[in-house]
């Protein structure tokens, strides 16, 4: 490229590979599409070259060594983390299953379903007699279901977070007698 530069100062060929001289004798600049047609043709003619020449940037990537691989070993967890962890995901848990469980008994009390339940068990029970004292909501209501669910879900979140913990020391003990779980990362 340096070549043409010179060239181009010293009023040689110009950047046309040597078919069509950049100025004619009167002047006059070539016609736009023999200029184009020109430079890339040197412009493949460089990329000739400089593939000849391995500095491709395909040759350039060929030529790098094989990616970086990495053998490591996972020797200990620390179980204050993994509580922690543990601690914040199992209330997590809990939130969502106290907001799904909420969520299902609106759904059903507004399709209806606590008063369907109660029509079929009066017909069912009393027959054609009268009215039935029987209401579903007196033994799955509302609040008694999400007062469970809350009791269930606090005692998930101690439950898991405890065996998190438990299952940390247990790794760490098993990882000093065994060596760990061994990991393989290579480069991209």
């Amino acid at each position: 490229m340096s070549e043409r530069m010179a060239s181009r100062s010293t009023g040689g060929e110009g950047s046309t590979g040597g078919d069509m001289p950049a100025e004619s004798p009167s002047g006059d600049r070539a016609p736009i599409t023999q200029r184009i047609k020109a430079s890339l043709t040197g412009a493949a003619d460089e990329h000739r070259a400089s593939a000849a020449a391995g500095t491709s940037p395909k040759g350039r990537r060929a030529q790098k060594k094989a990616p970086r691989r990495a053998r490591l070993r996972l020797t200990r967890i620390d179980p204050w983390t993994v509580m922690k962890t543990s601690f914040l995901l199992s209330v997590a848990f809990g939130v969502v299953t106290f907001v799904a469980v909420f969520m299902v008994w609106s759904v059903l009390g507004a399709a209806g379903v606590w008063d369907s339940i109660n029509a079929t068990v009066a017909s069912v029970v009393e027959g054609d007699s009268g009215t039935s004292e029987f209401d579903v909501t007196n033994y799955l209501g509302t609040g008694r279901v999400l007062g469970f669910t809350l009791l269930v879900s606090v005692i998930d979140v101690i439950l898991l977070t405890a065996i998190a913990t438990l299952t940390a020391f247990l790794y760490n003990m098993a990882a000093a007698l065994l060596g760990g779980i061994e990991v393989t990362l290579a480069e991209d």
